[in-house]
C-alpha cells in the first residue's frame, strides 16, 4: 500500500468497511508499526514509536471512538500531556484561556468548562478536533468525523476544514459519505482489501463511479419504497407523557407521546442531544421514567430493567457499541452469544453448546459480510463499521418483536448500509415493529413509514410518509412548536 499526500490538500480515504484504511493512517500516526515499507515526511525517512513521535512531527489524528476522558473538563482535555503549570500545578485559568483562543481561532463553540460527559456525541468529536489543533497539527487525520455531527455540525467542519486548508493545513478525511466526500475533497484515494485500486480528482467523479471503485461492484439499490400504509398491526409500544431525567436532575424527555404498531418503521428526528438516546434507553429498560405511562408488549413501560425488555421481545442496537452493545476483550462468538447464552443454539440445557454458537456465529459472519469473518478473532480487532456489522447481526438474529435501533449505519460503507436497511424492512414485513433513532435525516426519511421530530425533549411535529417534507421537518427539529398531524 503506497499512498501520497500532499501539502495544504483536502485528501479524502473513502473504502470498505475493513478495507485497511484506518490501519493505515494509524501506521501514520504511530499506533501500528509497519513490518515493511517506509513513511516518509517532507522526502526524509522517519519511524514513529508512539503518537507522541507522530504529535512532535505535526501529525494529528482525531480517532472513530473518541480517546477523551469523560470526568475531566473541555480544557482538561484538551491540554493532557502538555498542561500550562503554576508553582507546579495545573494552571487552570491559563489552560481555559488557552483553549478558548484555539477554539475563536478555528470557530469553534465550546465550554472550556464543561465536563466531557456532559457533552452531545458532536460536541466531544469538537475537543477530539481541538485538542489536536491546539497540539499544532499541520497534517489532520478525521476517521468517519461527521458520522455523529448533524448536517448543520458537519457544514462547520467542512468549512473549518476548508480554512486549516488555506492556512496551509493538509486535511485527511477516512469516509463512507461519498456526497460529503465530493462536496469537501479535492483528491479521492479508494482502498479495497488493504490495497490503493485508485486516485480521483473529486471534480471529475461521481458518487456511482466512487462506489463502484469500493466494491468493485454496481451500487446496491436503496430498494423499493412501498405505498405508504396506514398502521394496522398491533400497538407494541404505546408512551404516553414520558418524562425522563438527565444526570443533572432536568428533564431530558418532557412529556413525549408516540406509538410504534407491528409491521412499521417509525423515525425519530432530531438534532443530537433532544432526548433520542434517552427515549432509547427508557424504551429499553437503561433509564427509570420519572413521570407518564405506557405499555410495550401488552405489559406496563413504568420499572423496566433491561434484563425484561429483553424476555419481552425488544432488541436493541444502541448508539454507542463500545459501551453498551459488546464486550471488546471477548470473542466475535461470545459478543454474538450476549443475551442469548443460556438458550439454543448457544447453549444445550444448562451447557453451553461451543460447536452450535461456532456454527451460527459463522453462519451470521456471512450472512453480514464480517471482515475477517473469524468467529475467535477478539471483536476489537474488528473495524468500527464490522463491530457495527457484529451488533446488528445479533439483534436481529434474537427474532425480536420491537427493535429499537439507534444509529445502526453508523460507520459502515455503501454496501452495508443497504444491507442492514434490507433487513430492517424485512423485519418489518414479517411483523415487527422498528423505532428508528438516526441524526442522518436522509436515512429517517427513507426508512420511515412515520416521523416524529423531537426537539428539547418535546414532540414538535408528526408526519406520515405523504406528508414528509425535509424544509419543515428540519424547521421542527430546530423549534418548538406544537405537533401537528
Amino acid at each position: 500500500m503506497s499512498l501520497e499526500i500532499r501539502a495544504g490538500e483536502l485528501l479524502a480515504l473513502v473504502g470498505e468497511n475493513g478495507a485497511g484504511k484506518s490501519s493505515l493512517m494509524n501506521v501514520l500516526y504511530g499506533l501500528y508499526h509497519p513490518d515493511e515499507g517506509d513513511i516518509l515526511l517532507d522526502g526524509q525517512p522517519v519511524r514513529f514509536k508512539s503518537p507522541r513521535d507522530a504529535i512532535a512531527r505535526g501529525i494529528g489524528m482525531v480517532h472513530q471512538h473518541f480517546m477523551l476522558v469523560p470526568t475531566l473538563t473541555v480544557a482538561e482535555n484538551v491540554v493532557l500531556g502538555r498542561e500550562p503549570t503554576r508553582w507546579g500545578r495545573l494552571d487552570l485559568e491559563r489552560a481555559c484561556a488557552e483553549v478558548t483562543a484555539t477554539c475563536q481561532r478555528f470557530g469553534f463553540q465550546l465550554d472550556p468548562r464543561a465536563r466531557v460527559d456532559t457533552l452531545t456525541v458532536g460536541s466531544q468529536q469538537k475537543v477530539e478536533i481541538v485538542k489536536a489543533l491546539h497540539r499544532g497539527a499541520k497534517v489532520l487525520i478525521l476517521d468517519e468525523p461527521t458520522a455523529v455531527l448533524t448536517p448543520q455540525e458537519a457544514e462547520d467542519l467542512f468549512r473549518v476544514a476548508r480554512g486549516l486548508k488555506e492556512q496551509g493545513h493538509t486535511v485527511v478525511f477516512i469516509s463512507h459519505k461519498l456526497r460529503e466526500v465530493l462536496s469537501v475533497a479535492e483528491r479521492i484515494a479508494v482502498m479495497r482489501r488493504g490495497a490503493l485500486v485508485a486516485e480521483v480528482k473529486a471534480a471529475e467523479t461521481h458518487v456511482a463511479e466512487l462506489a463502484n471503485l469500493m466494491v468493485g461492484e454496481s451500487r446496491p439499490g436503496q430498494g423499493t419504497v412501498e405505498p405508504y400504509q396506514p398502521p394496522t398491526g398491533e400497538v407494541l409500544l404505546e408512551a404516553l407523557a414520558l418524562k425522563a431525567l438527565g444526570e443533572d436532575g432536568r428533564a431530558v424527555l418532557d412529556g413525549v407521546t408516540l406509538t410504534v404498531h407491528a409491521g412499521e418503521i417509525v423515525g425519530i428526528a432530531g438534532v443530537d442531544g433532544n432526548g433520542q438516546r434517552e427515549l432509547a434507553e427508557v424504551i429499553t429498560g437503561l433509564r427509570p421514567l420519572a413521570e407518564g405511562q405506557g405499555t410495550l408488549l401488552n405489559r406496563p413501560l413504568s420499572a423496566l430493567s433491561p434484563d425484561e425488555a429483553r424476555r419481552r421481545g425488544v432488541s436493541h442496537v444502541p448508539e454507542d457499541r463500545l459501551r453498551r452493545a459488546v464486550v471488546k476483550d471477548m470473542s466475535v462468538e461470545e459478543n454474538m452469544a450476549l443475551g442469548r447464552q443460556g438458550h439454543p443454539p448457544f447453549a444445550r440445557g444448562p451447557w453451553l453448546d461451543f460447536a452450535g454458537r461456532r456454527e451460527r456465529t459463522q453462519k451470521l459472519l456471512g450472512a453480514y459480510d464480517v471482515r475477517p469473518p473469524d468467529p475467535l478473532l477478539p471483536v476489537q480487532a474488528l473495524s468500527g463499521g464490522n463491530q457495527q456489522k457484529v451488533v446488528v447481526a445479533r439483534e436481529l438474529d434474537s427474532q425480536p418483536k420491537l427493535l429499537v435501533v439507534v444509529q445502526p449505519t453508523r460507520g459502515l460503507d455503501i454496501s452495508a448500509v443497504a444491507q442492514v436497511h434490507a433487513r430492517l424492512r424485512e423485519e418489518r414485513a414479517r411483523g415487527v415493529g422498528v423505532l428508528l433513532i438516526s441524526l442522518d435525516l436522509e436515512e429517517v426519511l427513507t426508512m420511515s413509514d412515520r416521523v416524529y421530530v423531537l426537539f428539547e425533549g418535546k414532540v414538535t411535529g408528526t408526519f406520515t410518509r405523504p406528508e414528509f417534507d425535509e424544509r419543515e421537518i428540519g424547521r421542527r427539529m430546530t423549534c418548538a412548536e406544537p405537533a401537528h398531524g
